[in-house]
Order: structure tokens, then sequence, then C-alpha cells
């Protein structure tokens, strides 16, 4: 057998089963799928479907929907038609919900069985979602868990986590039904991480996994990235929600910047930049700040190296699709695949890299289209 080439950058992902929200396989070899939530009026659904829209755009793979109340569901109807990516309903204790939300073309109910009722109730949700297609999303939380626990364990921990989630699987299996995903998040990083942990362990189910009420965009992200990173590291995760108080296009950013990070996913531009000090011979900061919003519209995956003196540039620019180091006088150098290119002066970096990328980009999209061209015949 030939041994892995940078055996270290190996993540060795957990099995799970696969199962499917609407059109997105969630388990098994599929990739792991970017989520979000929207934090509009559910009710609104032209504010709802510009919301998905734009994180259609970001690049989401399944965006969930709060469905508090029948206005809700019923304005889920005109919100899943114009969807492009599937819908998630939320629900909480009110089955009926759950069933509106399955019967208007919901891909996903995202459920708490044993917070919806009797056994009765469950099964109408089983079969509501059996007969619509939908799959389950069990989202056990540690702020919600049930007072038998509590009582149980003292306090929310791991080891109750699990267990809720386990017997809220149970109940679905005993329903006949294993389409169903399982979530068990706490906004504490070592609580969530261990129950995770204990989870991925006890069954193999996918695993939605996340740092629930991480907080504002700048805390929330360390925060997630911090319970998230030491997941993924170590396997676990088949589908990611980054959750912050921000623009649900934020999410979606900071989830593909973590799978990128780890190798798992690539999306769009990686910009690799330094710090910047004293040696710089440009404004590295801005130059940065300003190309990565320039860029954000390239889907194509690719690597831009911006680093501001000889000390690190060509390095970095031997490993990158496009490269930029500062040089001396104003005068500063390209690097395209790796190898130096062409000089360029202060004057309009951010436009002619851009160019670069657009032109890079636009070449590996009409490659692959050729291939798929011979593919096909």
């Amino acid at each position: 057998m030939t041994a892995a080439i940078r055996p270290w950058r190996q993540i060795q992902r957990r099995k799970s089963r696969q199962i499917m929200v609407g059109t997105m396989p969630v388990g098994g070899d599929a990739p792991i799928s970017v989520q979000t939530m929207t934090n509009t009026v559910t009710a609104d659904a032209k504010a709802t479907i510009e919301q998905i829209r734009r994180v259609e755009e970001a690049g989401a793979d399944i965006v969930r929907v709060s469905c508090p109340d029948q206005e809700s569901t019923e304005a889920l109807k005109e919100i899943v038609k114009a969807a492009r990516i599937p819908i998630v309903a939320d629900i909480h204790f009110h089955y009926r919900r759950a069933i509106e939300a399955a019967e208007a073309g919901a891909s996903c109910l995202r459920i708490n069985p044993g917070n919806i009722g009797s056994a009765d109730r469950v099964a109408e949700v089983v079969k509501a979602a059996k007969d619509h297609g939908c799959s389950i999303r069990i989202g056990v939380n540690a702020g919600s868990l049930e007072q038998s626990l509590l009582e149980k364990y003292g306090e929310p921990c791991p080891e109750a986590l699990v267990e809720s989630a386990l017997d809220h699987a149970r109940i679905l299996e005993d329903h006949d039904f294993r389409n169903f995903k399982i979530s068990v998040k706490a906004s504490d990083v070592f609580l969530a991480v261990a129950a995770y942990q204990g989870l991925a362990e006890a069954c193999d189910y996918p695993l939605h996994i996340g740092i629930t009420e991480a907080g504002g965009l700048r805390a929330g992200t360390v925060k997630s990235s911090i319970g998230l990173g030491m997941l993924l590291w170590s396997g676990i995760g088949d589908t990611i929600r980054v959750s912050l108080s921000a623009d649900p296009v934020e999410e979606v950013k900071v989830a593909y910047e973590m799978l990128k990070s780890l190798g798992l996913r690539r999306r769009g531009v990686t910009v690799i930049s330094c710090p910047s000090c004293a040696r710089q011979r440009f404004d590295v900061i801005k130059t940065v700040e300003v190309l990565e919003e320039r860029l954000s519209h390239i889907t194509t995956p690719l690597t831009v190296s911006v680093i501001g003196c000889v000390v690190n540039g060509p390095g970095e620019a031997t490993m990158t699709d496009i490269g930029f180091t500062g040089g001396g006088k104003g005068t500063h150098q390209v690097y395209l695949g790796g190898v130096p290119a062409h000089r360029l002066k202060d004057e309009g970096i951010v436009e002619h890299l851009v160019g670069l990328v657009e032109q890079k980009a636009a070449e590996i999209e009409a490659a692959k289209k050729d291939e798929a061209a011979v593919a096909a015949e």
C-alpha cells in the first residue's frame, strides 16, 4: 500500500450512515454540508425568500426556517417553492406545526420527539415525514434537557446529552424510521465537544455539529472554530452550522473558512496573507481587505498569497495559484503557478490581482467543461 502524502494532514472521517435532506446527501461519503438559519419573520415570505437567496449565493447547502405558528407553516409553501436548496423546518413542542411543515414541502423537520407530546402525536409526525419524504433532525440542546435527566445527572453534562439523543433516536426507531440525523449542542465548548465525542461512539447516525448560542461575529467565530475545529479534525461531523448573532451569510462564510482550513471542502478564493510589519513594501492590510471583497463572487477554488516582503513571500508563492510579494522602490513580484511571472508597480495592485484570479478561474471552469464533455462522449 502506498503511504499517504503528508499523513499529518489526513483526516479520517467517522463512518456514518447516509440520509437525504431533500436532494442533499448527509453522512456517509458525502461532503460535509454547510447550513445556516434565517432570522426573518417566517410569515413574511418575501423577506425570508430574499434572505435565503443571499445565503444560497454565499454557498449554503441547507437552510433552516423556524416555524413557531400556523402563519409560518402557511408561508413555508411559498418559501419552499422559491428556494433552490433544501429547507429544514424548525419545530418546538407543537406537533401540528411539524405535520403542516411536512405537507408544505420541507425537506427535514428539526424536532425533539420527546417534546412534542404523546406517543400518538409522535406517530403522526413520523407518518407525515414518511408520507412526504422528510428526514428528521433530533436536536438536543443543553439548555432544554428533560427534567428527568437533569434530576438524574444534577446538571447538563455530556452523558445527559448523549442519553437524551439516544432516547429520542429509539422513539423514531420504534416507529421504523431511521432517516434522521442528530445534534447535541451546547454553548459550552467543552460540553459540546465531549457530548459529540460520546455520541459518535454510541451510534452511526449522521451528526449535525455546532456550538449553539456562540455569540457575536468575532467571539462566536472564535468559539465555534475551537469547538468545531476539534470535532472536524477528529473526523466527527457530517453537516455543520456556525451559530452567530450576525447575518446568516456570515455563518456560511465562517463555516466554509473552517472547512477550507482543514482541507475538508474548498469553495472560492483562499487568501494567504501576512499580518504585515515594518518590512512591508505596500499596505498589506488594506490590500487584503479590498481584495477579499472584490473576489467574493468567485466560487472556483483558488489560492492567492499576498505577502508584504521577500522574507516569506517567495516561499508562500510557490504553494499558491497566484502570488504577490512586496519589493523595493514600489516594484513588486507577481507569481503564477509558483513561478515568477512579472513585476508590478504600486498602482493598480488590487485591479491587477482581481484580473489574474478571474482569468485563472475562467480557465479552470473551461477545463472542467471540456473534461465533462469528453467524459460524456
